[in-house]
Parts: C-alpha cells; structure tokens; sequence
C-alpha cells in the first residue's frame, strides 16, 4: 500500500502545467485530453452561460477553439491541501482571427482519487485597452 503524504499542497507550477494541459487540448482540438482534465461534476461559469463537462468538451466538435495562448498574473490560493484555487490573465487569439482577447480566469483544482482535477472554472472576459 502507497503512503501518499496529503497534507502538502501542490505548488503553483504543479496547477499550472495541469491548467496549461487545458489550454493545449484547445489549441490541438483535443477532446478526450480536455475531458480527462475535467471532474465529472465540472461546472464553468462564462459570458454565454453555465456549461458542465459535456458542455465544455463538446465545443471541440469542429475544430480547435484557440490558436495561441499567454498565461499571466499567475496565483494560486490554497483552499484545503486537497483543493486549489487558481487565478491568473489569459491573452489569446482564435483560430483564423489576428486580434488577441483577454480574460481573467478562476479555476478549482481538486485532488480527488490522487489525481488533480478541473471542477470549477469562471471566465471574465476583459475589454479590449
């Protein structure tokens, strides 16, 4: 039997390279990688509306959903050893499209089974500057 030592909390760059996992499953249209990264109970919170997992992994039913992506303003709020709180900017450009948009981003990782899960994550899209 493994002893797993859960009173440690992970390190922001543990979340952000799952977090980032989410960004490449939109950029390389990837669905079952974005699934996998999502609980079963994922709910997000944006400008269109609720979405649970089916929601957010079905938006790859055409093609890729981003091309490029920056990541910044990274912070991580520990919650419980086993659930984070991920904040940060993300700067980001549609397939097809030269302008580049900007949200700020809220997103709840939880330790569930020993694996790092999405559960949560709310979208607020910024104006453009």
């Amino acid at each position: 039997m493994q002893n797993t030592d859960y009173t440690t909390p992970p390190a922001l760059d543990e979340i952000l390279t799952l977090e980032k996992q989410v960004w490449a499953a939109l950029v390389d249209g990837n669905a079952s990688a974005d699934r996998a990264l999502l609980s079963a109970d994922f709910l997000g919170v944006y400008s269109t509306g609720f979405a649970n997992r089916d929601d957010h992994v079905g938006q790859f039913a055409d093609a890729p959903t981003m091309a490029r992506y920056e990541l910044s303003e990274t912070k991580l709020r520990v919650l419980t050893p086993d659930i984070v709180l991920l904040t940060y900017r993300a700067d980001y450009q549609r397939p097809g499209l030269e302008a580049w948009e900007a949200m700020l981003i809220s997103s709840l990782w939880e330790r569930r089974m020993d694996v790092w899960v999405n559960s949560f994550s709310q979208d607020t899209p910024l104006e453009a500057q």
